[in-house]
């Protein structure tokens, strides 16, 4: 692949709507910030080919995961599914690094499916403990991780506070506790093959997120779903010296725009040597894309 064309790569990307589904002009349907935010600058209905489109005309790559439709929870009406993903990253190889979303609560937490969905071409794995109800060190989910690090793949990790439920009753049942990352670092210590990316400044646990990136080699930051301008200082201060090897660009497009990130990197306080290792080159070697 030659990425001298391509400006970067966004780690950090949610699927809109299938191909297949009509297009909502409604608006959430949930009361919760998560859904408010999907909303914002018309692209949040986007269907893969249309997130292609956007990402192609803005010279950029982007891992984007599906749903698990064989899980033990019904996929919202419309979702994205893994096999949906990867049939639309072999239709725009130039733009999807494809990865999955599969159920832990499915038999051996999904292992079985994710050696499926790996022999048939997907690059990396998401988690979202908070909305899963999991410790992310949780030894059920072993079997899961085994199948992951014996690929060499990398697991994407949401960390920190979530805005799936915020702003509805109760949180929309979902507990911040399950969000810190603390737990990957036994992860860390248990699969050293398996990359291990941090999703997210980690509020209100960036210290613990900073610590263990430092000291785990395979463990990697992405810097979604906040705008640059309101990173944490101390974020900032490791990404340009300590981490900077380690810090990769992620939007949370559609709920943050590749564009707003983008435009708002410019402005906050990184170096000028460190700003291609966040955009594209330390992605570029923990995907194995160079």
């Amino acid at each position: 692949m030659d990425l001298s064309s391509v400006k970067a790569i966004d780690v950090h990307v949610h699927a809109g709507r299938s191909g297949n589904a009509p297009r909502e002009d409604s608006g959430p349907a949930r009361d919760d910030t998560l859904a408010r935010m999907t909303q914002r600058g018309g692209v949040g209905g986007q269907t893969p080919d249309e997130t292609a489109q956007f990402y192609r005309e803005r010279g950029l790559m982007c891992c984007m995961w599906g749903t698990d439709a064989g899980g033990s929870r019904p996929a919202r009406p419309g979702a994205v599914t893994n096999d949906e993903m990867l049939e639309a990253a072999a239709r725009h190889p130039d733009v999807f690094i494809p990865f999955a979303w599969v159920d832990v609560w499915r038999e051996d937490a999904g292992a079985a499916e994710a050696e499926r969905l790996i022999k048939a071409g997907i690059r990396g794995f998401k988690f979202h403990p908070p909305t899963g109800g999991f410790y992310a060190n949780d030894q059920r989910l072993y079997p899961l991780y085994e199948v992951i690090a014996a690929a060499g793949l990398p697991a994407l990790f949401h960390t920190g506070q979530t805005a799936v439920g915020q702003g509805a009753g109760a949180g929309g049942g979902v507990r911040l506790k399950y969000g810190n990352p603390i737990y990957l670092d036994d992860v860390a210590v248990d699969f050293p093959n398996m990359p291990i990316i941090m999703a997210h400044p980690s509020f209100p646990w960036q210290e613990e997120a900073l610590a263990i990136a430092l000291h785990k080699q395979q463990v990697y930051i992405d810097l979604s779903g906040w705008s640059p301008k309101y990173f944490p200082p101390l974020l900032v201060q490791y990404a340009n010296t300590l981490l900077k090897n380690k810090v990769l660009f992620g939007s949370d497009h559609p709920m943050i725009t590749a564009d707003r990130w983008m435009a708002d990197f410019e402005a906050a306080a990184f170096r000028d040597e460190v700003r291609p290792l966040i955009l594209k080159d330390n992605a570029a070697r923990l995907l194995r894309l160079a």
